[in-house]
């Protein structure tokens, strides 16, 4: 056991002592009043914290819409199969099945007419069927005809050329029918089929490893190796016309950007992937599209492209954009897709508030479609929005200041980053005014992404950093075709077929924008 002596009465004690004694409680008093102004802290933050996470995980399960994983569980005594079926079993199955036809066929002899109407520039192949009875002394009062919408499967064929060769009777010399430019020099594959290979790995996301076994079905032989080097080199034939294509997405006045991750195989990460970038850059007015492939994130990689652009900049609020964006001759827009989706998500936080905001931004895009309904030329939907998007805009941006001022708002819920969001971009947000030509939204932009979100899906990453370079070419024009209505296929058929025999000054007829017009020539 341990003794403590007693402390001396206080009334022994001197005038010093006792203000030394002072002191130190005091001291005590705040050290302990700071331990718990501390703690407090530190169980608010957590509190905020866990307010956060349980906020977050509300929002995924609202994203949510079903199972992920498909999963069946039989029940574990469950019997073996029989591999014969009973005979009453059979026989009743046989019975359904003859009133199941019986009941077709009486359907097919209905007057139904076609729920749609056939393209007239299919081909048609006519099949005359006669009655069965006898004809004789009969005479034709008509017909009745019936369309079937039917599908043959693509076909391989091989196209010889035979070039005949003559020569003078003197014997001086020969002459041969020239050989037509190839797009593969000594190479067996065609136009048509390469232009097919890149439009299903690129435009319908069938990865090669898949195509090889089409070709394996028609019994011909290609290898893996063989199939990959004559994709690498049509994308090096389209990488011409992309180079083009890069120098003139430069000197266009409105240009909206995003990027989108893609996986990247790297021999220096061996077992892992890098994770590469698309800076995707699109311009309203005339429906170019640009994918680039850069290797990071960074405002470096955004300038390979954006270095020396003058004008209209639109982009979403990435800390990349906004640097672009303060330089001489750029006017940056942002988003209100991306302002509405940060209240969207605060809704299970602040109902109230985030409802009210939306309404605010509904009643801008409703502005939008009233544009668009009326099909307005750039100056009177400049007008429009003055007259009725800018009331709507001043009235949300002084609510919004109202609410931060004079009510409780905490800046990391979900809600207060949303004001945040909006408040710290006003200007860009607000800047669509200026002119009629500018979007609200970068949505545009983001549907040209969307086709390489889905072929992620398929093929996973790319081969190498070349290879996602490559690649960009490819998705750029296909995006360009897919804006302007043109068949991919037979745009790149058309351009693998002419692009070598072009002159230099022509080549950018070769664009997907130009096709249909070179169609008309």
């Amino acid at each position: 056991m341990y003794f403590y002596p007693m402390q001396e009465p206080l009334e022994n004690l001197t005038k010093d002592q006792l203000l030394a004694l002072l002191k130190k409680e005091t001291k005590k008093r705040e050290k302990a009043e700071k331990s718990v102004s501390k703690r407090e802290q530190e169980v608010e933050k957590a509190q905020h914290k866990i307010a956060d996470l349980k906020f977050q995980v509300e929002y995924y399960k609202r994203l949510a819409f079903g199972q992920k994983r498909e999963r069946f569980e039989g029940d574990k005594n469950q019997m073996s199969l029989p591999f014969e079926m009973e005979p009453q079993k059979a026989a009743a199955q046989e019975s359904g099945l003859k009133e199941k036809l019986s009941d077709q066929r009486r359907k097919k002899t209905s007057n139904h007419k076609g729920r749609m109407a056939l393209p007239e520039h299919l081909e048609v192949k006519e099949i005359e069927i006669y009655p069965k009875e006898d004809l004789t002394d009969m005479v034709c009062i008509g017909k009745e005809v019936t369309d079937e919408l039917e599908y043959e499967p693509a076909k391989y064929y091989i196209k010889r050329y035979i070039r005949y060769k003559y020569a003078p009777k003197s014997k001086e010399g020969v002459i041969i029918g020239e050989l037509p430019e190839r797009v593969i020099e000594k190479g067996i594959p065609g136009a048509g089929l390469l232009a097919s290979i890149l439009v299903d790995k690129y435009q319908d996301h069938l990865p090669l490893y898949r195509q090889l076994q089409r070709f394996k079905r028609a019994e011909i032989p290609i290898a893996s190796s063989t199939l990959e080097g004559w994709t690498r080199q049509s994308l090096k034939i389209i990488d011409i016309l992309y180079q083009h294509l890069l120098e003139d997405i430069r000197s266009k006045g409105y240009l909206q950007s995003d990027e989108t991750p893609i996986k990247v195989m790297d021999p220096a990460k061996k077992g892992k992937t890098h994770q590469g970038y698309y800076w995707v850059h699109h311009c309203p007015i005339d429906g170019t599209v640009l994918f680039d492939y850069q290797p990071g994130r960074s405002r470096e990689a955004a300038d390979h492209v954006l270095a020396g652009f003058k004008g209209y900049l639109q982009s979403d609020g990435y800390a990349a954009y906004d640097k672009i964006g303060k330089r001489e001759g750029v006017t940056h827009l942002n988003c209100w897709a991306h302002a509405r989706r940060e209240f969207d998500k605060a809704k299970d936080n602040d109902r109230e508030r985030a409802e009210k905001a939306l309404s605010f931004i509904q009643k801008l895009y409703a502005v939008e479609a009233q544009a668009r309904e009326q099909n307005l030329s750039p100056e009177h939907r400049k007008s429009l929005r003055l007259e009725k998007a800018l009331p709507v805009i001043n009235e949300f941006g002084k609510w919004m200041f109202d609410q931060m001022k004079h009510q409780l708002i905490l800046p990391k819920s979900p809600i207060g980053k949303a004001f945040k969001y909006s408040m710290d971009r006003w200007d860009q947000l607000s800047a669509y005014l200026f002119d009629g030509i500018l979007e609200i939204d970068n949505n545009l932009v983001e549907n040209a992404i969307r086709p390489l979100a889905l072929g992620r899906k398929n093929y996973l990453f790319a081969g190498s950093h070349s290879a996602a370079e490559r690649a960009a070419g490819i998705y750029s024009f296909f995006a360009i075709c897919k804006k302007h209505e043109v068949n991919p296929y037979e745009w790149l058929k058309y351009t693998l077929e002419n692009i070598m025999a072009i002159n230099h000054k022509d080549i950018r007829n070769l664009y997907p924008q130009n096709y249909k017009k070179l169609q008309q020539i």
